[in-house]
């Protein structure tokens, strides 16, 4: 229960009650009423043991003082077990996507594959096997073969970094950093989706908040080979410019500068309302999980490549993938790098960052070390496609 003082019992308090849905992992329904004169109680009833956290949020943007109230599971679940089962995470409108076999139009076929148009290949007359106790079974020489490769789709997730009432960093002109990344993440969509056997999925496709936890969840609901996550970088030196590309760091930032980065964007999460004292378990104990490792290496390799391209089109802050602990980056099994397109505190870079033909410049180079990358580092074959709007 909750008892609110001095708090008027409107309509935008009474319509939470209607925003519980069935399928709520810990609130089976709430109730709002005057328990008695100046104070509204709200009441929630539970599906199970929860910790609750209450903190005040000072105001941010549109939003005045808000108290925010977090439900942990009283016994949280091993995230190396919820790695292995998967189970449904309503996060939004690409996290509900259904999980669809592969239609044709999504996949690539593989070679010397039929066609629609092309006549079925004949099937062969194989010959009746007679089992004998004892004996073992013949086998085809064919079937001793490595199967072919499979050419697939391949899934990028594009993240257009922070939004909403979180405006990211502040360039003097007044460029806010949600919108330049918006706009950049919207220009790599287009051209991914240009490409054969490739598609682009945004994290956010408007200016409004989304958790960095959410970020990652999405990436993983819709299957995603990588994860891009698309940013600009600010210091309080107005001189500090050039782009950067960030992975994530085993054992925390491999210099200062990475290590302050890393904590003023994972910051962003408190102006959505999420309570940093408590992490979720999956992403507080990601590293535990062999297939980090394998997925950091891949990242650093995917970096290389697009840090490469970005060099010819502007000067570059780090001339090597630097690591921190970005929060976005700790899918456990996706590669994500994290791109500081350039410094939004430099005036000259600022304008840049405003310009539109600049902007088409970032997108092709981030898409040509994408395509490199995966023309050394296939994604291997999956049986089924995640399907997106």
């Amino acid at each position: 229960m909750l008892d609110l003082e001095g708090v008027d019992l409107g309509e935008e308090l009474k319509s939470i009650v209607g925003k519980v849905r069935e399928d709520d992992p810990y609130i089976k329904q709430v109730r709002v009423a005057i328990n008695r004169p100046n104070v509204v109680r709200v009441v929630f009833d539970l599906k199970g043991a929860v910790k609750p956290y209450v903190f005040p949020l000072a105001p941010a943007g549109g939003y005045r003082h808000r108290l925010v109230l977090d439900l942990y599971p009283e016994t949280p679940r091993d995230p190396l077990l919820a790695l292995m089962q998967p189970k449904p995470d309503p996060i939004g409108e690409i996290a509900n996507a259904p999980v669809l076999e592969s239609p044709p139009s999504l996949m690539a076929p593989a070679a010397g594959a039929a066609t629609s148009d092309s006549p079925a290949a004949p099937i062969p007359d194989l010959p009746v096997v007679k089992l004998q106790p004892g004996k073992p079974v013949p086998v085809r020489a064919e079937a001793r073969a490595k199967p072919p490769k499979v050419a697939r789709m391949v899934t990028i997730v594009i993240d257009a970094g922070h939004g909403g009432e979180d405006p990211g960093a502040r360039g003097r002109g007044g460029t806010l950093e949600k919108d330049v990344t918006l706009a950049i993440a919207k220009l790599l969509k287009e051209r991914i989706n240009r490409e054969p056997g490739m598609r682009a999925v945004l994290t956010r496709d408007g200016d409004y908040f989304i958790g960095l936890a959410q970020r990652v969840q999405k990436a993983r609901r819709v299957q995603a080979d990588l994860l891009v996550s698309v940013h600009a970088d600010a210091f309080v030196q107005s001189q500090a410019r050039g782009s950067s590309v960030f992975a994530l760091s085993e054992r925390g930032a491999t210099s200062a500068a990475a290590r302050w980065l890393a904590k003023r964007e994972n910051e962003s999460d408190l102006i959505g309302g999420v309570n940093l004292d408590v992490k979720d378990p999956v992403l507080a104990r990601t590293l535990l999980d062999l297939s980090q490792t394998a997925a950091i290496s891949d990242s650093l390799k995917l970096g290389k490549a697009v840090l490469g391209e970005l060099g010819d089109i502007n000067r570059l802050h780090k001339s090597a993938v630097e690591q921190a602990g970005f929060a976005v980056l700790k899918a456990p099994d996706i590669p994500s790098i994290l791109v500081e397109t350039a410094f939004i505190s430099n005036p000259q870079e600022e304008r840049r960052l405003n310009d539109a033909a600049y902007q088409e410049k970032m997108a092709n180079a981030m898409l040509q070390g994408i395509k490199g990358y995966l023309a050394q580092n296939p994604p291997l074959a999956r049986a089924r496609l995640a399907q997106v709007p």
